[in-house]
């Protein structure tokens, strides 16, 4: 393959950046939105928290710990039968989203958690002390307060997504990081590999600054 050959190969560029964005952004949503939840049931249930509960802790503490752990491509290959049930497909970009949203739900969850534990508790005793419910702490008071880490937490796992995606191909997925692989590296052809890296970190950075841009404006509020 040479250079004349990348050009005949834009579209399959374009279209290969177009399924990243996709399968990033849709696993970002479900799995942060799940990853929050999770991380905000393991911050209110440990010892101390609004709604302390030993066991349920316990239980959410050993989940999370057994699966964050697993290494993706591992996890992929754990998680197809259940995928075939769920999505109805084993394979593509359906079952890559899948798996991802539920690697990030369990990451995410321990990073919300301990974003989450960093919220001075004098704050929190103090809205108690003036009769607010529990519900509404949590509501205005500790996700606001931890609304600066947790936007730079999300950042973190923007990135993250993105490394993950890059064995899409283990499951006949689609985005850059296959596109990488199967027209660069397995054809020799460090043109085109170089092309779909400069794409990811050219993504990375926006995602980066825009992330860290955010954060500052929170924090300073």
């Amino acid at each position: 393959m040479n250079d004349s050959n990348l050009t005949e190969l834009w579209p399959l560029v374009w279209q290969a950046t177009y399924e990243t964005l996709y399968i990033v952004a849709f696993t970002l949503g479900l799995g942060g939105l799940f990853g929050l939840l999770l991380g905000l049931a393991l911050y209110v249930t440990r010892r101390g928290g609004l709604y302390a509960s030993r066991t349920t802790y316990l239980v959410l503490n050993v989940v999370v710990n057994f699966f964050r752990p697993i290494p993706f491509v591992i996890f992929i290959a754990a998680v197809q039968p259940l995928a075939r049930v769920v999505v109805g497909t084993g394979i593509g970009n359906p079952a890559i989203i899948f798996a991802l949203t539920l690697a990030a739900t369990f990451g995410i969850s321990r990073i919300v958690e301990q974003n989450l534990v960093t919220v001075d508790p004098g704050v929190i005793e103090a809205a108690r002390s003036v009769g607010a419910s529990r519900a509404r702490i949590i509501r205005t008071v500790v996700l606001p307060e931890a609304l600066g880490p947790l936007v730079l937490g999300y950042t973190f796992v923007f990135v993250a997504i993105v490394d993950m995606t890059a064995v899409a191909g283990v499951v006949g997925g689609g985005g850059l990081g296959n596109f990488a692989l199967q027209y660069g590296f397995r054809q020799f052809d460090a043109v085109v590999t170089w092309t779909a890296v400069l794409i990811i970190v050219a993504l990375v950075q926006v995602v980066q600054l825009l992330g860290n841009t955010v954060a500052r404006r929170v924090l300073r509020r």
